[in-house]
């Protein structure tokens, strides 16, 4: 195997599967025996969740909510997300620990890096919830902040598109894909893989990210064996 420890970033949608709001229990049971293979590799796996799929601080901010009232409904939208995934893994015998940067002691752990690393020695699963906890960051924010805590050799930023492209490959079919990308040539060309401030914390700490087609299935243990499907975006 390619890496000894990742993290996997998801986006609340890509839960929703073929439904237009809320989480599809199929896609979830699909996930979790991806990433079940995964761990019998001995690959250690944390995971950041978004919360796009039941609601976004920012779509309330701009229907005349307040801003940070709306990003804590956000994180509390990830903690959701986050118990379902936690229900799926455990469902196909998957250890796995949930752990919130919001204190919400009855159904999950508070984030404590110690223990997150622990876990992951042991071959639990970590699900981060809650975001960094702070409202104008985002998950993409948090999925890198957590990687660079806890060590992690790469971000896997599973979607439904199979790598970053100079255009949008659903939209024009002459799009072309990159294989490899450095973050000055992201930023040169303008291209959207994270918002900045997570790209540019990533870009600091020489934190690779992969882009890659979490949908089909087997492709999470193509990326960490070392095959070359996906985006990777490094120095």
């Amino acid at each position: 195997m390619k890496y000894k420890r990742i993290l996997l970033k998801l986006s609340g949608e890509a839960l929703m599967g073929s439904r237009q709001y809320g989480i599809d229990p199929e896609r979830l049971a699909e996930y979790a025996q991806d990433i079940k293979a995964v761990t019998e590799k001995g690959i250690e796996v944390a995971i950041v969740i978004g919360g796009g799929n039941i609601f976004r601080g920012v779509a309330g901010a701009m229907n005349g909510m307040d801003r940070v009232q709306g990003d804590h409904m956000g994180m509390l939208a990830t903690v959701i997300n986050g118990l379902a995934l936690q229900q799926a893994l455990e469902d196909a015998d998957v250890k796995t620990r949930l752990q919130t940067a919001i204190k919400i002691n009855e159904v999950a752990e508070p984030f404590i890096r110690r223990k997150a690393m622990s876990h992951l020695r042991k071959g639990r699963v970590v699900i981060f919830g809650g975001g960094t906890g702070n409202p104008y960051f985002t998950t993409d924010s948090a999925a890198v902040l957590r990687a660079i805590e806890i060590e992690a050799d790469v971000i896997l930023k599973g979607t439904r598109v199979d790598g970053i492209y100079n255009a949008d490959p659903e939209k024009d079919d002459k799009a072309i894909k990159f294989d490899h990308i450095t973050f000055d040539d992201v930023l040169r060309k303008g291209l959207k893989v994270m918002d900045t401030t997570a790209f540019t914390l990533s870009q600091e700490n020489d934190l690779p990210i992969i882009v890659f087609d979490m949908n089909t299935r087997g492709n999470l243990m193509k990326v960490v064996s070392g095959e070359n499907i996906g985006t990777q975006v490094s120095l």
